[in-house]
């Protein structure tokens, strides 16, 4: 493509259930067909060179949800790094979990440390998945960090400014999100990268995110590149 792309695209992949409802098959194949989307979007993002690709895969509360739900979301997860993990990484794609691995269930919790692992030399597409993830305590954590840091006089107070709290996030070192994309045209944020999203070109495509191929995705790229981007200033 040689319109100008964003650096980081944020996407928060909404209308599993409501597709599956549409479709009168059970939320898990809704989700299972989800999947199924995510793997072109990954596949194109690392093609085009994008340089990273942030996916709101499990907020912390989803949990809330039914049991079978979050059995089945669990399930996918599972077969998702088991069945990807090769391709990904010799895509050279660097996998970043955003989120409190220590609240997964053990056989995720390995599976989400072994991807990190693996992929943590790789140079290409960085790859974030939100799982167990919350913006706000995600906020709380780094703030925790950066209180124990002063206590233990790595830092001063005074010192602590916008930089030294980015440090502290799961995506520290990458750019704030240029573009981020919800499906099902919902307009809300739902506690997803609320620090890295200050300035971020927001769309809101009304189709649900199994239903979401390539077609879409590049005209959503095509309307971050046609947006008048002043990050607050103005221009003459």
């Amino acid at each position: 493509m040689s319109q100008p792309l964003p650096r980081h695209v944020a996407i928060i992949m909404d209308g599993n259930g409501r597709w599956a409802k549409a479709h009168k098959i059970k939320v898990a194949l809704g989700h299972r067909k989800g999947v199924e989307a995510l793997r072109a979007i990954i596949r194109e993002s690392s093609d085009l060179g994008i340089e990273a690709l942030s996916l709101y895969a499990f907020s912390t509360e989803n949990w809330r949800r039914s049991p079978q739900e979050v059995a089945a979301l669990m399930g996918l997860l599972l077969e998702y790094f088991t069945s990807e993990i090769d391709e990904l990484d010799e895509k050279n794609v660097r996998i970043r979990i955003l989120g409190d691995k220590d609240g997964m269930p053990d056989k995720q919790r390995a599976a989400l440390i072994n991807a990190e692992a693996r992929t943590r030399d790789n140079t290409g597409l960085n790859l974030n998945l939100a799982i167990n993830y919350g913006g706000r305590a995600e906020l709380a954590r780094a703030a925790r960090l950066l209180a124990e840091k002063a206590v233990r006089g790595e830092i001063a107070p005074e010192d602590i400014g916008e930089d030294a709290l980015a440090n502290e996030l799961y995506t520290a070192g990458l750019p704030d999100v240029d573009l981020l994309i919800r499906t099902s045209g919902e307009m809300r944020l739902s506690n997803f990268l609320l620090y890295q999203c200050a300035y971020a070109e927001f769309l809101f495509p009304e189709t649900l995110w199994p239903d979401f191929g390539l077609e879409d995705y590049h005209a959503a790229l095509a309307a971050f590149a046609g947006r008048d981007r002043r990050f607050g200033g103005r221009k003459a």
